[in-house]
């Protein structure tokens, strides 16, 4: 059942599964990020482990307001591994070990997508009077390109 807030009904349930990939992509991403920031060694060791750190914190505040934003247009939030790896285009590091620049490379690749999955959902908002998930893809793509431009400057 969907709230009576003057979104286009019609909008709603498309916006809202656009919306449970950016959760599965961002949700991918966190787990990804948390498992380096536990495995990364190397001379950037201090530097990479609390750059993981903050990020996998902000991508864990993330996921909850993406799905709780799926949850105010109406639908069912995905939550398990099985939905998050068939919605994502973000998919996991299944290596064992992963030189400190690789998993640079690899979140920045990430973050990129991230970007562009949440700008493909902002065509669907013209004339759905949706302001919130405006707002929370505004937010997302901010965070997702400032991110993806430190860690590529990390590159060189």
């Amino acid at each position: 059942m969907s709230l009576k807030t003057g979104i286009e009904e019609s909008k709603r349930a498309e916006i809202a599964k656009s919306l449970a990939r950016l959760l599965a992509e961002s949700y991918t991403l966190y787990l990804k990020t948390h498992k380096y920031h536990w495995n990364v060694t190397g001379p950037m060791f201090q530097t990479l482990h609390l750059m993981f750190e903050q990020h996998y914190t902000d991508l864990a505040l993330a996921v909850d307001e993406i799905a709780e934003r799926v949850r105010v247009l109406g639908e069912k939030a995905p939550g398990s591994y099985s939905e998050f790896a068939e919605l994502s285009r973000v998919k996991e590091d299944p290596a064992e070990s992963c030189e400190a620049n690789a998993m640079v490379e690899n979140l920045l690749q990430d973050h990129e997508q991230v970007v562009r999955t949440a700008k493909e959902i902002l065509p669907l908002l013209d004339g759905a009077n949706d302001e919130g998930t405006n707002s929370l893809l505004g937010a997302r793509i901010e965070y997702h390109e400032k991110t993806a431009w430190m860690l590529k400057s990390l590159l060189g």
